[in-house]
């Protein structure tokens, strides 16, 4: 029996552990890349707290650069999981070339986009004349690095789909390990500042990369990477894109309220507040990893099981997949009200950006555990193939809510408004999310399989 053939006949618990532990260690090993970034240039000696500020700067570009991955990573992923479900192998994979190729291209579009227009794209993220060469210094060694950064990502997701989670989320460990060893190296060996983290982060992420081609072509794998498949396919571009457009359109969301908070930060919180947001966003990225791997560990069984129209099976997984998701996040908010202090001072130790960090970190996780339901509720759609509902689920949590909400709060309450805005939104999307899945719930359930 394939890896794969389990996804339909095992139990869903162990397989949910099965693929998510290895998702969720992925996904808190896959933050390191940018958490411990943020540690080392946070302490960088007498000019940390500015130097944290630029690289905040550098977020929503960051944000950009994983939205284009997920655009093809994701999609290529989820049409995988659903076709070998309906047992097309052959698709399968054309459908991993067809990733690799699109990839190379887009990455190199962006690359010479991000360097030709550096500057400009840096102003209107929010920069200052006292942040921008930090920021600059950082985001010019990404763009070089841009293209590992993508087919890394594509591949360690596709790998998952492949029936070997224990596989990909081995390889990702072992090139954040790689980083954090760079990191001090390049920073307070070389003492190459900020830029030295950036270049610790795109050799890890080549090294990454590579071991996952070496993955595709070696014997272990199921699927492979054929020299007659890189190549673009007007058809599978179209089935990727379609699904990878709801997690793209999210981050592409993400960037613009770190833009639009950016800007309402240095309005009325100045450039300490920018870098209070990005040590704020770095603890919550802690807790939301797990999330984001317990929906990719998730989505192969989804995915799968909706494709051979088992209902039951799909169903016992999301709602297995949300109870665990919530009491990760209850668990993030118990830590961050009980060790605020201790958890911000890891980023730096500036008394004045550490009291602005404790109290944007108090207000903007306030109620949390409830995100559970929203960022669960649109991987779970996605996974059904569902692209436009799972677009708006996403797009009405970072969109159609927060945005707004960011740009009309700080102006009754100031730097508050900033940190009120995603919490209020979580509120109306989590509403709006539980009907939408109700109504899925009642399609799904007379799902009956063909066996």
């Amino acid at each position: 029996m394939k890896d794969y053939e389990l996804l339909g006949r095992a139990n869903v618990g162990t397989l949910l552990a099965k693929y998510s532990i290895p998702a969720i260690i992925g996904m808190l090993v896959n933050a390191l890349y940018n958490i411990v970034d943020r540690i080392f240039i946070g302490n960088i000696p007498e000019v940390g707290s500015m130097a944290i500020s630029g690289l905040g700067l550098s977020l929503p570009i960051m944000t950009v650069i994983l939205a284009f991955g997920m655009l093809i990573g994701l999609g290529a992923t989820t049409n995988i999981s659903i076709k070998l479900g309906q047992k097309d192998i052959e698709t399968a994979q054309k459908l991993i070339g067809n990733a690799i190729v699109l990839c190379l291209i887009v990455g190199a579009i962006l690359m010479v986009l991000g360097l030709v227009f550096l500057d400009q794209i840096l102003y209107v993220f929010g920069a200052s004349d006292n942040t921008i060469i930090y920021a600059e210094a950082y985001i010019k060694v990404i763009f070089f690095g841009i293209i590992f950064n993508m087919v890394s990502f594509g591949l360690y997701h596709m790998i998952r789909a492949d029936g070997k989670p224990a596989i990909s989320a081995t390889i990702l460990v072992s090139g954040a390990i790689t980083n954090i060893i760079l990191d001090y190296v390049f920073i307070f060996k070389f003492n190459m500042g900020i830029a030295g983290a950036a270049y610790a982060t795109i050799i890890s992420q080549a090294l990454t990369a590579v071991a996952s081609l070496i993955y595709f072509i070696s014997s272990k794998s199921n699927l492979k990477i054929r020299l007659r498949d890189l190549k673009v396919d007007k058809d599978l571009t179209k089935m990727t894109f379609a699904i990878g457009m709801s997690p793209f359109a999210v981050q592409l969301a993400a960037s613009t309220v770190q833009i639009v908070a950016n800007h309402a930060l240095k309005e009325y919180g100045g450039d300490l507040a920018i870098g209070a947001m990005t040590t704020v966003m770095s603890v919550v990225m802690i807790f939301m990893m797990p999330l984001f791997g317990i929906n990719q560990g998730s989505q192969p069984i989804v995915g799968y099981n909706y494709g051979a129209k088992n209902g039951k099976r799909v169903l016992d997984t999301y709602k297995l997949q949300v109870t665990v998701a919530f009491f990760f996040l209850l668990f993030g908010l118990i830590l961050t009200r009980t060790y605020p202090r201790e958890i911000v001072s890891i980023f730096n130790k500036d008394p004045k950006l550490m009291k602005l960090t404790i109290d944007g970190l108090y207000k903007m996780l306030i109620i949390l555990p409830i995100a559970s339901v929203n960022i669960t509720g649109s991987y779970f759609v996605q996974s059904l193939g569902k692209a436009k509902t799972s677009m708006f689920l996403s797009l009405l949590r970072q969109v159609l809510m927060l945005i707004p909400l960011m740009l009309i709060l700080p102006r009754y309450w100031g730097l508050d408004g900033v940190w009120y805005a995603q919490p209020i939104a979580d509120v109306f999307s989590f509403i709006i999310t539980v009907s939408v899945l109700i109504k899925q719930f009642s399609i799904i359930r007379k799902l009956k399989p063909d066996y």
